[in-house]
This record gives structure tokens, sequence and C-alpha cells, in this order.
């Protein structure tokens, strides 16, 4: 190993502490990320020094969470993303703000200036984005309402770390820091705005004949490439104009969320996303200064507790006031309560603008390392202390499987669309075994004499357990399209005989089904769209036959155009060719039979009947 190059070492270290910490703290109920941190612990300055570069390695690894941001906005699109304004405005200044004023409160009464107190509680107010989200991902969390609520949150938080950061100079400027001319600022609030304008504009006009035109390559190493430079590029792009990297590529992400070739961009981003967060985690726990701990060991503890504390209490209020269920808010407020990792970036800006002294920032980022340390313990502790309490408080009692069900019948998701299978099922004397996360929805079917089991139907082992081994159909009724397709692609590799029923969300859902082998799909508003027709031809004067033989026929030929349609979904011009010609023909075909109706009535033969 003497003349082998120092990165080839590194990552030999690096992967080496990996493969043995994370499988190790997994075994031990701690989850991947303690793996994470205590592989870094160990293999860093404070632990066995077997890697130095610190800095480097986290501002490189720092990607992962620009990667994750990618992802996230993959699976929200622009018009879900609009339903969210409120909570993430609305909750998110709500946390940042409620947070920061009670920290910043806490260190004046402590005697801390008042400048020093600002930019820390600022810095302190903001949440892991990498550690919650993995958490949430690992825990299924987002679709919930308490995942929804943090995303909201988070995503708030990133864009306040922008004011935050151009706060520090004001704060420091007393102490030396020339205020910027007023043209400056405009100059670069002008590069922003042409920045972001530059994303918008591209992710709809540029990238979508970009991508199809790299993916007639048919060569997938060149596609994958193509996925990482746009989100390197984007994120380049933001730091250049000192806005973060990870809203950037967010932002990237909500723009191709629509686009043909999001799975795509998904799966060939997803390993180096996973990479490059273990390596993040890994550098967090080697940046942990212990000398700064060592020196001040009861301080550092004092502001741990202090403001994982003082966040709590802020968060849980939050959770409480958004109607979040109770058995949810004790994880939703300790994701939120550690320090982030724009912490670090904040409070090493704070040294640089003169605002705090280098020793306290140090102390600073020792503490929301050392919060980020103890969160993965906290949610342990969570699991086995405190949940099981709610277990059995007044909240709903949410009754998990525990004994093999038997029912040929196996409904995932039981809101309004599983609710109507499921009684029609009931009406005919068959049973079925009923699946839902919902607490809220648990307890109200139950209300109506419903019995629904608590459990996440994306995990294989409630399936196993719900008896999908010998069960006939599995219905798949939930209203998370992302949640939707990974309940197919388990049933499909795990269960093979099992005929799928599913609901499909909109157009995209019902191909992406499709792709997968689920060959019965029923749109969720199509039936009850064309009763609604039928009756608007009945109020113009149409005959009930009448307009009941319109709707078949054209439900009938809206069938036969989706399955001309499917082999062409991923080309959108050959698809809107398809459609067009498709309405045209119906057009016509309507328009022939209208014109015989009335020449039979004008006709010299027998009197029309009632349904001519």
């Amino acid at each position: 190993m003497e003349h082998a190059p120092a990165w080839l070492i590194n990552s030999l270290i690096y992967l080496g502490a990996a493969v043995i910490a994370v499988p190790l703290s997994r075994a031990l109920g701690l989850g991947s990320i303690i793996g994470y941190l205590g592989a870094g612990i160990v293999i860093g300055p404070w632990g066995l020094g077997l890697v130095s570069n610190v800095e480097d390695i986290l501002h490189f690894a720092e990607f992962g969470v620009v990667l994750m941001l990618f992802l996230v906005g993959l699976e929200l699109e622009p018009r879900r993303l609009w339903t969210l304004r409120r909570p993430i405005f609305g909750w998110g200044s709500a946390q940042v703000l409620g947070c920061a004023a009670l920290l910043c409160a806490a260190g004046i009464a402590a005697g801390v200036p008042w400048r020093v107190s600002v930019a820390a509680a600022l810095g302190l107010a903001l949440s892991s984005t990498a550690i919650a989200l993995q958490v949430m991902g690992e825990r299924n969390l987002l679709p919930t309402a308490s995942g929804q609520a943090g995303f909201s949150i988070l995503l708030f938080q990133d864009v306040a770390a922008i004011p935050i950061l151009a706060l520090l100079p004001l704060l420091g400027g007393m102490a030396g820091s020339a205020e910027p001319e007023a043209a400056t600022r405009w100059l670069e609030a002008a590069k922003i705005l042409a920045v972001i304008g530059g994303i918008v504009l591209g992710g709809r006009l540029l990238l979508r004949p970009l991508l199809r035109w790299i993916a007639m390559s048919r060569t997938p190493e060149i596609f994958t490439a193509a996925a990482l430079a746009l989100v390197v590029a984007i994120a380049a792009l933001m730091q250049s104009v000192g806005l973060s990297m990870a809203l950037g590529a967010f932002l990237a992400g909500v723009l191709l969320a629509e686009n043909e070739y999001r799975r795509e961009l998904e799966t060939d981003i997803e390993p180096f996303k996973g990479l490059l967060l273990g390596l993040f985690f890994i550098a967090v726990g080697m940046s942990i200064d212990f000398a700064v701990l060592l020196r001040s060991p009861g301080l550092m503890a004092a502001i741990v507790l202090g403001f994982l504390a003082a966040k709590a209490l802020v968060i849980y209020a939050i959770g409480r006031g958004m109607g979040l269920p109770v058995q949810e808010r004790p994880v939703f407020t300790a994701l939120l309560a550690q320090g982030g990792e724009f912490a670090f970036v904040v409070f090493q800006a704070a040294a640089g603008a003169g605002v705090m002294p280098g020793e306290t920032a140090s102390l600073l980022i020792g503490a929301v390392a050392v919060s980020m340390l103890l969160t993965p313990l906290l949610l342990v502790g969570i699991d086995k202390l405190v949940l099981p309490r709610y277990a059995g408080s007044s909240g709903p009692q949410l009754e998990e499987i525990s004994e093999p069900q038997r029912a040929p019948i196996i409904i995932a998701g039981f809101g309004r669309y599983g609710q109507i299978v499921g009684r029609m099922l009931a009406a005919q004397g068959i049973a079925a075994t009923v699946l839902d996360h919902d607490a809220e929805m648990i307890e109200a079917a139950r209300a109506f004499g419903y019995k629904v089991f608590y459990g996440d139907a994306t995990r294989l082992d409630l399936l196993r357990t719900a008896g999908a081994d010998s069960a006939k159909v599995l219905v798949i009724a939930v209203d998370d399209v992302h949640q939707s397709l990974a309940i197919v692609e388990l049933a499909r590799e795990h269960f093979p005989h099992l005929e799928l029923v599913a609901r499909a969300r909109d157009v995209t859902h019902w191909n992406e089904l499709r792709d997968r082998g689920v060959l019965r799909v029923e749109r969720e508003v199509f039936e009850s769209s064309l009763r609604s027709a039928r009756t608007v031809l009945e109020v113009l004067g149409f005959t009930p036959h009448e307009a009941r033989s319109h709707a078949m026929r054209f439900r009938r030929h809206n069938l036969q155009l989706f399955e001309q349609m499917y082999p062409h979904h991923k080309d959108r011009a050959k698809v809107i060719a398809v459609v067009k010609q498709g309405r045209r023909q119906l057009e016509e075909q309507m328009a022939r039979e209208r014109a015989e109706r009335e020449e039979r009535r004008a006709g010299p033969g027998r009197p029309p009947g009632p349904h001519d």
C-alpha cells in the first residue's frame, strides 16, 4: 500500500468503516445513520486518526444532500407543491422564528452578547434535512400528515438559510464589515433572479428534448452521466450566486416531476445519493471536535440539552397546532429538534464576519454535531419508551396484525376509494384484510364498524402476515403514487401469484402501473365523470337510454385509445398525435350517427321510436 494514491486508501477506509459499522448498528436496532456517524468518529482525527482532511470530505459529501433534495423534488409535481405553500411559508416560518426567538432570549438571559445570541439562535433553529428525510424514508413517513408537515418545514429552512447568511455581515458590520453599495446589491439580486429564471425556463423548455435525444442513444451509462451532470450544473449555478445548492436541486426536481424520464432519473441517481449521504454522515462524525467538548463538557452538555429542549417545546406546539395525530408528534418533534448541516455554514460565516469568536463557533458546531449524533438514539428511545404509552392512551387504538390472516382479498388503503371496494365485497359476504397507516382514518373507519389493521403495505413482513402468500387478489387503493408503485413492485417480486387490481390517480400513474405489468387498472374519477356527463345530456333533453348509450360508447372508445397510447407513452409527440386522431375519429363517428338519426326521423318510413 506504500505507493497507492491517497484517494484510493481513503476510499478503502470509508467503505470499510461503513461496511462494518452500518450492519452492526442496524443489528443493534440503532439504524443506519448512527452507524455512519459512529464510523466517522472511529476513523476521524479523534478516533484512530486514519483520515485528517475532514473539511474537504464534508464539502464533497454535502452533494449527497443535494442529490436527495433533487429526488424529493422529482416526487412533487408543481401543482402538488403549490398545495403545500401554506405549510411551507406558514408553519415553516413559525418554526424558524419561534425557535430562534426562544433560543435568542435564552442566550441573552444567560449573559451572551445579543449579536452572538441572534446568530447562534438562527443557526440552531435549522434542522438536519439529511437525517430527517433519511429517517422519514426508512419509516415511510413522507406520505403521512407528520411527514408532509416536516418536509414543508425543512424546505422553508433551506429557503431561510439564504437571508440568514445575508444577515450575518450586517450583524458584523459594526465590527468593520463594509456595507455593500446599493448598485452591488441590485446586481446580486439580478444574478439570483437570472439563475432561478434560467433553471425554470430550462427545466420547462430545454431539458425534455435534451433528455429525449440522450435516451435515443440507448446507452445507459450516458443517460446516468447526463443525470449527474444536470444536478451538478444546477448546484454550481446556485452556489455561484450564493444560494443553496440543495434548494436549486429541489427546484430542478420539481420542474422535471412531470417529465416522462422521471423514473429513469430516479433509478440512475438513487445509488449515488445513498453512497454520498453515507459519506456525509461519516464526515459529520469525523468533524466532531472532541477537544472543545473535553475542555468544557458541562457547557457543551448545557448547550445541546438546552437547545434541543427549547426547539422541542416550540415544534411540539406547532405539531399540535397543525392537528397532527398524537402518535406522530414525538417522532416529528425529535426529527426537527436537532441541529442541521446548514448550521455549520452559518457559524463559520458568523466567525468570518466577526459576529462571534472562532472558539464560540467551534463550540456551537460541536453542539450541532453532537445533536445529530444523539437524534437516532433519541428516536430509538421514543420507539421503545414513548410510543407504547401513546398507544395505550386516549388516542385511537392501532391494532397491528399479530396473527397471520387468511382472507382471499387484501385491500391496501381504506380511504374514499378503498372503502367502496370493501363495502361491496362485504355486502357479498366476501372477507377482506384491510391495511391503512393513517391513524385518523382507521379511527373513523372503526367508528362505523369496519376492522382495519394499522400498517404500511410497502413492508414485506406485514404483507406476509396479512396473508399475501395465500390470498388471491391485492387491491391497491392507496392515494400516494410512489407508495402505490412500491406496493406493486413488492407484490410482483415476492407474490407473483396475486392478481393486482389498482387505482390510478391520473394518466401518468396508469402508464406506470401498466409498465409494471398491472392490467386491471381503474382511473379514480373516470366512471364518476361519465355519470356526470350522462346527467348533463339528460338535462339537455336526451333520453336516459340515449345518454347511457353515448356514455358507454365514449367509455369503450376511451379505453381503446388508452391501449393505443400506451406503447408510445414515453414519446410525447406520438401520444399527442394518437390522442388527436382518436378524438377526431370519435367526433366523426358521432356526427355520422346524428345524421343517420335525423334521416330516420325525417324519412317516410315508420314513425320514430322512443329511443331514436
